[in-house]
């Protein structure tokens, strides 16, 4: 099956028409800046822009950096607060004119990793995090996913550790990696208590730069850059679209 993946980041939209079976982009990934909040509507014809630039009428698998129940978004903490439980697959549908599928971006993300990247085959609990505007996490039981964990929203001194771990804030905070990767092994310390994973995946943009910060981690688990690196997320979102539609 064909579908086009479209992954919502908190910057920009990507999207590439992918084939499901083996998780392959069939065309060159297209990226639509969003440099503010976009409005529902607004992230409707955004996506629809993307539909147009391949041309594409089949159906759409999009990945919403927030909790995602079915159609519905529950959370929005990097994006427009209207899409608060709002049902955003009509609204993309009505857009795009064409059937939309639903998924949590880093939930999308693992979905591509279990199946065909550095997850697949993996016995145990796979932890996928993505670093980029926030901090995205994805964990899995022998392959099966538990969905929404949210683990880039769990409090240090009271403030999400998003906000201290993500890629975004290693820029806002002015950090080299050695100082940055001190932060995110405590955090990834914290999970590891809680989920025991036999296997850290990490992914988002700063994954491609895994050999300058990986080395300063101190953490007992195994961890190991996406192999999709920054197109796990549309991957994952055509692939469930695939499963759902």
């Amino acid at each position: 099956m064909k579908v086009l993946g479209v992954d919502i980041g908190g910057s920009s939209l990507k999207g590439a028409p992918v084939d499901t079976k083996t998780g392959q982009l069939l065309a060159e990934r297209h990226r639509i800046e969003t440099p503010s909040r976009l409005s529902p509507a607004e992230m409707g014809a955004a996506i629809a822009r993307m539909a147009a630039h391949f041309d594409w009428k089949g159906p759409v698998g999009v990945g919403f950096p927030g909790v995602v129940q079915g159609p519905f978004v529950r959370t929005s903490a990097n994006l427009h607060p209207d899409f608060v439980n709002l049902d955003a697959a009509a609204v993309f549908e009505h857009a795009v004119g064409a059937e939309v599928s639903l998924v949590n971006d880093a939930d999308a993300a693992g979905l591509a990793e279990a199946t065909f990247g550095a997850g697949r085959g993996v016995k145990g609990a796979v932890l996928l995090l993505t670093f980029g505007t926030g901090v995205g996490s994805a964990l899995f039981v022998d392959g099966i996913l538990y969905p929404n964990t949210e683990f880039g929203h769990l409090k240090k001194n009271g403030e999400s550790w998003e906000k201290l771990v993500s890629g975004a804030a290693k820029e806002r905070r002015g950090l080299g990696y050695e100082a940055w990767a001190a932060d995110v092994g405590e955090y990834l310390r914290e999970l590891e208590a809680l989920v025991w994973p036999d296997l850290i995946i990490a992914g988002g943009g700063i994954s491609a730069d895994h050999a300058k910060w990986f080395p300063h981690l101190k953490i007992r688990s195994k961890i190991v850059p996406a192999e999709f690196l920054n197109e796990a997320g549309l991957v994952g979102a055509a692939l469930h679209a695939a499963r759902a539609l």
